[in-house]
């Protein structure tokens, strides 16, 4: 009950502290929202400014600001979008759905990839077809993910034309949204595969050597059996803390991706924001990623606890 209890306490710290960098980093931006929405080429009295900004809420203290900010939160209100003129709990509702698919499978793939191949290269890494894998996916993994997205359009959009450079879909069919999320999976697959790949064989490495896969070995096990039966097993917790931090460097990296394939997401979505300095939707959309990784982390915890006994067991 203590464990869980500091947990819960580390949880609700960590939340105290998103919500008040929420409110915190849209203002830090320079720049004013008023003159943003207004625009350069049009003139606008200083009377007619403040006008508008007391009816955006700006004019008031941060204190005050912040106070009804937490008070919207507590109603479940996220605000309303400056510029899109709509509640911004409408607009991240019809945005977040792609943008969650897209991470979501990315992440799935790029853990059953990394975590298989980088086993098996962790238990042969001796081999040349092993040491090359790893030399690529080193490569992958320095990788920025938006300038591979950069290239996979140029080369396979542009050059060969074998995709479509930009959108979801053409018409709303499976085909479509397959054909047009190819290249873009395919990109942030292979940057969480890469990771998953060098923690994986690191850690493989590390077990294989243990008593208990030795003594495995002098029972007779194939080698493929002590690996998929024993060694796996032990190796793959440092996976399920990676995947959960992934989660949330994906989430940012998926923002870039796609912005480059001009996908109709949260990233486009947070650009757009930022350009025009709205801060409610920037408000929401960071909080909105933020309780997605919190919440990858919870689930990283109560798997730790399913995979390793020591854990759950009381200090």
């Amino acid at each position: 009950m203590r464990e869980v209890a500091k947990k819960v306490l580390r949880y609700a710290i960590s939340f105290l502290l998103i919500v008040t960098l929420n409110f915190a980093l849209p203002r830090l931006m320079p720049g004013d929202p008023v003159k943003n929405l207004i625009g350069e080429d049009v003139y606008v009295s200083e009377a007619v400014m403040e006008e508008l900004r007391a009816e955006m809420g700006l004019d008031r203290p941060l204190y005050e600001q912040f106070t009804a900010y937490i008070g919207d939160l507590l109603h479940f209100d996220l605000g309303y979008s400056y510029h899109l003129h709509s509640p911004v709990a409408e607009i991240l509702r019809d945005r977040i759905g792609w943008t969650l698919l897209f991470v979501g499978v990315s992440v799935l793939l790029g853990a059953a990839l990394g975590t298989l191949l980088g086993a098996y290269a962790g238990w042969k890494p001796e081999t040349k077809a092993n040491r090359l894998l790893c030399c690529g996916f080193i490569a992958l993994s320095c990788t920025p993910p938006y300038f591979l997205a950069l290239l996979c359009l140029e080369i396979f959009a542009f050059k060969l034309g074998l995709f479509p450079f930009k959108g979801f879909y053409d018409v709303p069919t499976l085909e479509s949204v397959m054909h047009h999320m190819f290249l873009p999976v395919t990109v942030m697959t292979l940057f969480s595969a890469s990771r998953n790949f060098l923690i994986m064989r690191g850690s493989v490495i590390q077990e294989k050597g243990q008593l208990y896969a030795l003594y495995a070995r002098a029972k007779g096990l194939y080698d493929i059996s002590i690996l998929f039966r024993h060694v796996i097993k032990n190796a793959s917790l440092p996976i399920i803390t990676l995947i959960a931090l992934d989660f949330g460097f994906l989430f940012s990296g998926a923002l870039f991706t796609e912005i480059v394939f001009s996908l109709n997401g949260m990233g486009t979505l947070i650009y757009d924001a930022i350009i025009g300095k709205d801060y409610p939707v920037l408000q929401g959309s960071f909080l909105v990623i933020a309780l997605a990784v919190l919440l990858a982390n919870m689930l990283a915890d109560l798997l730790y606890a399913v995979a390793d006994p020591r854990v759950r067991r009381p200090a």
